[in-house]
């Protein structure tokens, strides 16, 4: 046990435990220099007489960090839980998120570090938490976006890419968009150009789906079977094309949406003799939607 010399003789010094602040507001400068009692890494003269903080505690905000780590490690101010005013106490801010306990913001996106992560669930330190090109600040407060989705509206579209696009970053349906293979394929009989009931069916659906996405224009490419010479082949594949082109006229495609190819022989062998003559699957016209947008839809 160490011995204390004051003015009356030589008297203990008390166990850490022991002690009151009252008693250490009796010990003299040179002593309490000499001394931490609650084992935080200050003295207790300097939490006494600079720091104002409780010498008998060693956390005394209870912030989680010790009143020496606020002092000589983090700067933070250890008579208050929560430095920056952020939501977040010190020690969560240190210990838990690895954000800046003197910065309410620590990536400077525009909310506090205590918004992203009590409310909005968003990462403190990155700007942009999904990576979509749109900070989470504006997410929130100026899209109604949801700051964790890439694609809010789950429709294939990034939501910066649909701020390029000048479509809505939460309606699934807009753009309306066709995807390759939306529009339905026409086969015709040998040696023939005319669109019979099974196609005015087909293309009627494809007439639909134009319709409702009125961005979009569509490239018809026709063939033929591999029967016959290449020259009259060429021209039947035109003849097709032209068939399904004025067929989307006369149904209200407007010509200018519409741009169209004979291809002549289609480019594979057919593999599935089921005619007597050629292949009905090569004798067809695919109808191609042409995407108006600078982006493609991710699914």
């Amino acid at each position: 046990m160490a011995l204390l010399t004051a003015c009356s003789g030589t008297e203990e010094l008390r166990d850490p435990s022991e002690r009151t602040l009252e008693y250490l507001q009796s010990l003299d400068k040179e002593t309490l220099q000499t001394l931490d009692t609650d084992s935080d890494g200050l003295n207790d003269w300097a939490e006494m007489n600079e720091h104002d903080t409780n010498p008998l505690e060693a956390d005394t905000d209870g912030d989680g960090l010790n009143d020496g780590e606020e002092i000589n490690e983090y700067n933070t101010d250890p008579n208050t839980a929560d430095s920056d005013e952020d939501g977040l106490s010190d020690g969560e801010e240190v210990n838990s998120h690895n954000t800046d306990p003197n910065n309410s913001d620590s990536d400077d996106d525009g909310l506090s570090d205590g918004e992203e992560i009590n409310e909005y669930r968003t990462d403190p330190n990155s700007a942009d938490s999904d990576g979509d090109g749109i900070n989470d600040y504006d997410e929130i407060n100026e899209h109604n976006s949801d700051p964790n989705n890439s694609d809010s509206d789950g429709d294939g579209f990034t939501d910066s890419q649909e701020l390029d696009m000048g479509t809505s970053l939460n309606d699934s349906s807009d753009p309306a968009y066709l995807k390759e293979g939306a529009l339905g394929t026409v086969n015709f009989a040998f040696d023939k150009s005319n669109i019979d009931e099974e196609a005015a069916k087909i293309l009627s659906e494809n007439i639909k789906k134009l319709m409702d996405s009125k961005k979009f224009r569509v490239r018809i490419d026709a063939y033929t079977d591999h029967v016959g010479g290449d020259q009259y082949n060429l021209r039947l594949s035109k003849r097709r094309a032209e068939a399904v082109t004025q067929f989307y006229i006369e149904n209200g495609v407007a010509e200018s949406r519409i741009e169209s190819r004979g291809l002549g022989k289609a480019p594979q062998p057919c593999m599935d003799m089921t005619d007597e003559i050629g292949c009905r699957k090569n004798r067809r016209a695919e109808s191609h939607p042409l995407n108006p947008y600078q982006y493609s839809p991710n699914n």
